[in-house]
């Protein structure tokens, strides 16, 4: 693959390097009963959708929930997750992807919305550590976009130019994020949005991590 020096991916992780589909709708479904509501499908899932999450619920109850529902439903998703995450594993072909876009001489960080102090023991577990310049998680309350995030990101990276970088994930809010940084996107099908929802977003998509980095590489050039 003829990459370009310089060029940078940031990569989402859960849906998107995670394949960790059945612990979110599980999750979900977890959060769900404690407010009584009825389980939902991942078509259904992949479907309403939405960042910040507290929306997500509003298309479900027809209302947006208040804080002390918010927070029992946090709590139960997280939990649920952590207990179901173990059984997951990397999207097919991750590894290989990640390690020939490092021999090539390119950079790649992780910037997730999953809490940072679980997030880095994951990501070194799966023995993929080495291949990125930076991991950040969240620190602080879920729920919120990732844009301003994504620009403390990159601006912590040192000589990574942001026009020549490139947003790899699997929701709208990361090509919002990306937008908002002064990065590209790309929009991977296999996780938390369809590709209808997806396609709104105005960026290119595509159903797998291959064809992700091709069009990273192409954008970044």
């Amino acid at each position: 693959m003829g990459k370009q020096a310089g060029a940078h991916i940031v990569w989402d992780w859960n849906g998107t390097l995670f394949h960790d589909n059945d612990a979110i709708i599980g999750a979900t479904n977890a959060a769900f009963g404690e407010l009584g509501l009825e389980p939902i499908t991942m078509e259904q899932y992949r479907a309403l959708y939405c960042v910040p999450v507290p929306k997500f619920y509003e298309r479900l109850l027809g209302r947006l929930p208040t804080d002390a529902e918010w927070e029992v439903m946090d709590v139960t998703f997280h939990r649920y997750y952590a207990e179901h995450r173990v059984g997951c594993r990397l999207t097919d072909g991750a590894a290989e992807l990640l390690a020939g876009w490092r021999s090539a001489g390119c950079s790649q960080s992780i910037l997730s919305m999953y809490v940072h102090d679980e997030l880095v023991p994951l990501v070194r577990g799966f023995g993929i550590e080495a291949h990125f310049i930076r991991v950040d998680g969240r620190v602080g309350p879920s729920g919120g976009s990732k844009a301003e995030h994504m620009v403390r990101h990159l601006a912590s990276l040192n000589g990574v130019d942001p026009a020549r970088t490139v947003v790899i994930g699997d929701a709208a809010d990361d090509a919002v994020a990306a937008l908002h940084a002064g990065a590209r996107a790309v929009l991977y099908t296999g996780g938390s949005h369809g590709r209808a929802s997806l396609e709104e977003a105005g960026v290119p998509v595509v159903d797998t991590l291959a064809e992700a980095v091709a069009e990273a590489e192409r954008l970044a050039a």
